[in-house]
């Protein structure tokens, strides 16, 4: 079976195509965001580049000896983060778990010294290669601990969580701070000199530290210090320190040390493990702290929707500001809601959940791992520390949201001494865009439902209009093909108000041919009637006078009956004769058009002048219609005609003799050639009776004819089957023109034009 495709199942297969528009919006936000992004990402270069501008040139800023520093030890060289608040010297550590993340272990491997009671130059080397190896063997020592410091205010604090499996106390009555366990701490002065301490305290609780000699050879305490102070609480597993002292003690290079004494009788040193060696002021470590005028200048800020790093050439942080969460880039405030409440619950129950199966919200709350970072990473940083600014792209852990970073070096004298890193999510971006598509879905999904509705009734109006068309069209004609009824005319200015107009007109034409058909029967019937009645008339005459002239009595009666009847039957039969002509005559006109379409087809074109073909036509007129007036009128520059002359000289017999025939004597037939438009227009003016109504183009048809029965059989002998015109028609066409019949204006009579192209 065919599938039946009709116009409403087109149409709806046509609107299918209407999906390409949300495919192609949805591409063209999608094209809009990566230009948001780029646009934000040349923003927060220039951002970083700015906040680099007002840090160049100033090295007061990075003055710390670990600004300087080639390469970083890590668990040597200590950053100091912020604290939010003051540390609380009680020995319970409770305080540092906001920032616990930076907390460094210190085992066997980092042992900076190791003590020997042996002092002859043969036990000096033993100790050295036993210090050697004891370094290399993490299992043989019974201390180690965590550590980490921080800043608040102008103040450094440090905390250890010391694991070790015997404490001893500094004797009460001993002056010695090596006879237990001790905690030795070395940094740089201001002046650029080595200062060492010691806390070496009785018991748990509340301890100061004591100022050593300066010669390293002997841990001799000199006085007291009490600006570094802190508590020393003992716990199951060993004991936690907790101190504080000025940042102002120390240029930035720092080193602790925790001395581990293990046997109550000798209280012999066996070694020392931290972040470097306090005796030599060219091992210690650098401590990174925050810089507070850096922090100063980044305060403002914390307001731009953006998180501001600053960091050294060594990639730890020296300060920063904004918050990651909140620094979306762009100024996304909340959606106005619609004062439609109907609109608002179908938009937020119907429209945005089946949308957001295609979209993705911005995250609320995502994972930030550098929320508590010390130090950087990333090519972007990696390239600013090298003195080229650049940019990066990276998924936060949970892979909930995009973070871009623009990293700008930071140049004093010539050489880069750190970068500002600026970071900010893409959620505004993307918000934007949800939105962007929001709006873009609901006018496509308006457009999508109005279109594909108004093409089904479009769809549907057209195939009723198209059915009625073929019920109106399939009821005018019965059974046996004929055309009962007359097709009603559609008003619609369109193609189907077209082409029912035409099935109206073709119809008409066809049920006028079949009635030409149908009267042509009676037309030629009326036509042959009266010469086969002449012919049998005469033959009967012939008849009796035969008859009469065998029944005469005598040969005398009969001879004069014979003399009598041959003047009769000479009368007979030219009548008889005539009705013959008559008939032949009627057969030649039938004909006629036939022959002329079959000569036409044969008959050769040239070019030749109208004026002249009409003009001896005219004057053969004047002769042959003695009683008839012609009137001629050209324009002498009528161009030439391209054709057959004898075919036009026929067309022009064929409608003058139609115009004398309706014309009454003495009357003038006007003839008139001229030119207009490139056309040569012919003319013929006739007084007489008008053309009926509908009948104008109908004349011009085979065997039409609207003569009346008097003046058909005033004229018996020259039959008129209204052919005259259907030739001069077809003629016509043949040249490429038109001919019509017109009453004339002032309705004396009729006008008959022959519109024909000129060369």
């Amino acid at each position: 079976m065919r599938l039946r495709f009709s116009i409403r199942l087109q149409l709806l297969v046509l609107s299918l195509f209407f999906f390409a528009i949300p495919y192609l919006g949805y591409n063209y936000v999608w094209e809009l965001e990566q230009y948001l992004r780029t646009g934000q990402e040349q923003t927060m270069i220039g951002t970083a580049r700015a906040v680099a501008t007002a840090l160049h040139e100033r090295p007061a800023l990075f003055d710390s000896e670990s600004a300087y520093l080639k390469d970083v030890r890590p668990g040597t060289d200590l950053y100091a983060p912020p604290i939010p608040y003051p540390i609380q010297l009680d020995g319970e550590l409770n305080d540092w778990q906001q920032v616990d993340d930076l907390l460094t272990h210190y085992g066997a491997n980092e042992i900076v010294e190791r003590f020997t009671s042996v002092q002859t130059n043969d036990g000096t080397k033993s100790a050295a290669s036993e210090n050697k190896d004891a370094a290399s063997e993490g299992k043989q020592t019974s201390l180690s601990f965590e550590h980490m410091v921080g800043r608040y205010d102008q103040f450094l604090y440090a905390m250890f969580n010391v694991t070790d499996d015997t404490l001893l106390w500094r004797q009460e009555n001993s002056l010695s701070v090596e006879r237990g366990d001790h905690l030795l701490i070395g940094m740089q002065t201001p002046a650029g000199d080595l200062a060492r301490y010691v806390v070496a305290p009785y018991e748990s609780g509340w301890v100061n530290a004591f100022k050593l000699a300066e010669s390293g050879a002997t841990n001799r305490a000199v006085e007291n210090a009490l600006s570094i102070q802190g508590r020393w609480q003992e716990t199951a597993a060993g004991y936690n320190i907790e101190l504080r002292f000025p940042l102002s003690m120390t240029s930035g290079a720092l080193a602790f040390a925790i001395v581990d004494v293990d046997d109550p009788v000798t209280r012999q040193k066996r070694y020392a493990i931290g972040t470097a060696n306090t005796n030599n002021i060219d091992e210690l470590g650098t401590v990174v702290t925050p810089s507070p005028e850096i922090e100063r200048i980044l305060a403002g800020l914390k307001y731009a929707d953006s998180r501001v790093w600053v960091i050294d050439n060594h990639k730890r942080v020296l300060a920063r500001a904004g918050d990651i969460q909140t620094a979306s880039g762009l100024n996304t405030a909340k959606r106005e809601a619609s004062e439609n409440l109907i609109w608002r619950w179908v938009e937020t129950h119907w429209l945005l959940p089946l949308y957001y199966h295609i979209l993705t919200k911005p995250p609320a709350d995502f994972v930030d791992e550098l929320e508590d970072a010390y130090a950087l990473a990333g090519r972007d940083i990696g390239l600013a520390l090298n003195g080229q600014p650049d940019s990066l792209w990276r998924l936060t852990p949970d892979n909930k949201a995009v973070v871009v970073s623009a990293a700008y070096p930071i140049f004093i004298e010539g050489a880069v001494m750190g970068a500002v890193v600026v970071e900010q999510t893409t959620n505004g971006i993307r918000t934007l865009r949800n939105r962007a598509l929001e709006q873009l879905f609901h006018v496509i999904l308006a457009v999508m439902i109005l279109g594909t509705l108004g093409l089904l009734l479009f769809a549907s109006r057209i195939s009723n209009r198209i059915r009625r068309l073929r019920d109106n069209t399939e009821a005018i004609i019965d059974a046996n093909g004929k055309i009962v009824g007359k097709l009603p005319v559609a008003k619609e200015g369109d193609e189907i108000g077209d082409l029912s107009r035409a099935f109206s007109d073709v119809l008409l034409r066809l049920q006028q041919y079949n009635s030409y058909l149908e009267n042509m029967a009676s037309r030629l019937s009326h036509e042959l009637r009266t010469p086969i009645a002449v012919v049998k008339s005469s033959l009967d005459a012939l008849s009796q006078v035969s008859a009469q002239a065998h029944t005469s009595a005598s040969l005398e009666e009969q001879a004069n009956t014979v003399a009598q009847n041959s003047a009769q039957q000479e009368v007979f039969v030219q009548r008889a004769q005539s009705g013959i002509s008559r008939l032949s005559s009627i057969l030649n006109a039938m004909s006629e058009a036939t022959r002329l379409e079959q000569a036409i087809a044969q008959e050769d074109v040239t070019t030749f002048n109208m004026i002249d073909v009409i003009k001896g036509c005219v004057g053969g007129y004047q002769h042959a219609y003695t009683d008839r007036q012609f009137a001629l009128s050209y324009s002498p520059d009528v161009a030439m005609l391209k054709g057959a002359p004898d075919l036009i000289a026929q067309m022009f017999d064929k409608i003058i003799s139609n115009a004398v025939d309706f014309s009454q004597p003495d009357n003038i037939i006007d003839v008139a050639v001229y030119a207009k438009d490139k056309r040569i227009i012919l003319t013929v003016s006739n007084p007489g009776p008008l053309l009926p109504e509908g009948m104008k183009q109908q004349l011009v048809q085979s065997m039409v004819s609207v003569r009346p029965e008097s003046e058909t059989a005033q004229s018996a002998g020259s039959p008129h089957l209204g052919l005259g015109l259907y030739i001069a028609d077809i003629i016509v066409a043949f040249h490429q023109g038109t001919l019509t019949l017109a009453n004339r204006d002032d309705k004396s009579g009729v006008i008959v034009s022959v519109n024909l192209p000129k060369i």
